[in-house]
C-alpha cells in the first residue's frame, strides 16, 4: 500500500535581524560623547586649580618676564615664605576659621528647628512661614548693610565676630530651611508616630531620631554655605575696622603694595594656602554631600 506525503512547505525564511555593529554604534557613541564631555567639564575645573598652584611656584622674575601661563622654568617656596611675611595670613586664616564655623552652628541649629517645626510639627499657616522663608533667597544682601552697621554702631558690635557671624546664618537660613523641609518630607510618618506612641515628646524626637536622620543633609548645608561665608567680603569690608579680625578677602589688600603693585606670585601662593582646607573638606566629604542632595530631592 502506498501512502501519498504532503509535499514539505518551504520553511519562512528568518525574520532579519538588526545588525549588531548597528546596535553597537549607539551606546558606543553615546559614551564617547559622555567621556568627551566629562573629560572638558574636568578640564575646565581643574586647569585653573593647576595653574594657580604651579605659578604660586614660579620666581617672581619668572612670572613678569616669561609667559605668565606657560610652565615655570624653576620651582620655588620662597613666595609661600613671603606670603606668612607680607600679610598676617595666619590670622586671617583663623578669623575666617572662627567666622566659618560660628555661622554655621547657628544655621545648622536655627534652619533645623524651623524645618522641624514647618515640616513635621506643622501648625497654621505653615505653608505660608516656609515661602516666607524662600522669598529671603532672593533679597540681596547689599540693602542691609547700611541698617546694620547703624544697629551695630547702637549696640556697639562694631569690629567683633557677631558683626559678620549673624547677617552670614540670616542670609544663609532660606536656603538651609528649604533643604531640611524638603529632606524632613520623606521621612516616614510612622516613624514620628511610633516615637509618640512610646511617650517621646517633641524635643526627644528631634534629638533621637530627626538629628541622627540628617547627618548627611548637615554636611550639605555646611559645605555649601561654607563657601559663601569663607569668601565673603562684603560684611567683613564692611563690619571690621582692625586689623586683628581681618577675614581672608581682606587680608589679600595686603599684597598690593604702593602704586597699585602686586606681588602676583605671593598672592597665589597665599590663595593656595586659603583655599587648601575647604578642598580637603571637600574631597573628604563629597559622598555625604551628594547623598545629602539627592535625600533632599527623590523619596526612598
Amino acid at each position: 500500500m502506498i501512502t501519498q506525503t504532503a509535499p514539505a512547505t518551504p520553511a519562512a525564511p528568518p525574520s532579519p535581524a538588526p545588525p549588531a555593529a548597528r546596535r553597537r554604534r549607539r551606546p558606543s557613541a553615546f559614551r564617547t560623547l559622555s567621556r568627551v564631555l566629562i573629560a572638558l567639564i574636568v578640564i575646565v575645573q581643574v586647569y585653573p586649580l593647576a595653574w594657580l598652584f604651579l605659578t604660586s611656584l614660579r620666581s617672581e622674575h619668572d612670572f613678569a618676564t616669561g609667559d605668565p601661563f606657560g610652565l615655570p622654568k624653576a620651582l620655588t617656596l620662597e613666595n609661600y615664605a613671603r606670603a606668612f611675611e607680607t600679610g598676617d595670613l595666619g590670622k586671617n586664616i583663623l578669623n575666617s576659621f572662627i567666622v566659618t564655623m560660628g555661622a554655621n552652628i547657628l544655621i545648622v541649629l536655627l534652619g533645623m528647628m524651623a524645618a522641624y517645626a514647618i515640616q513635621v510639627l506643622g501648625f497654621r499657616l505653615s505653608r505660608l512661614v516656609r515661602g516666607l522663608f524662600l522669598i529671603g533667597i532672593i533679597v540681596p544682601v547689599q540693602i542691609a548693610l547700611v541698617p546694620l552697621f547703624i544697629d551695630y554702631s547702637t549696640v556697639n558690635l562694631l569690629d567683633t565676630y557677631q558683626s559678620m557671624i549673624i547677617p552670614l546664618a540670616g542670609f544663609s537660613l532660606p536656603m538651609s530651611v528649604y533643604l531640611f523641609s524638603s529632606f524632613f518630607e520623606y521621612i516616614p510618618r510612622e516613624t514620628y508616630e511610633a516615637a509618640s506612641l512610646d511617650g517621646a515628646g517633641p524635643y526627644r524626637i528631634f534629638g533621637l531620631i530627626t538629628l541622627p536622620l540628617s547627618l548627611n543633609t548637615v554636611v550639605t548645608v555646611v559645605l555649601v554655605n561654607s563657601i559663601f561665608i569663607w569668601n565673603d567680603f562684603i560684611f567683613a569690608n564692611t563690619f571690621v575696622l582692625s586689623e586683628d579680625l581681618k577675614t581672608i578677602p581682606l587680608g589679600m589688600q595686603n599684597y598690593i603694595g604702593a602704586m597699585g603693585k602686586v606681588d602676583w606670585t605671593a598672592t597665589f601662593a597665599a590663595v593656595c594656602v586659603t583655599i587648601t582646607p575647604l578642598l580637603l573638606v571637600f574631597l573628604v566629604l563629597n559622598k555625604a554631600m551628594i547623598q545629602g542632595l539627592e535625600s533632599g530631592a527623590t523619596k526612598g
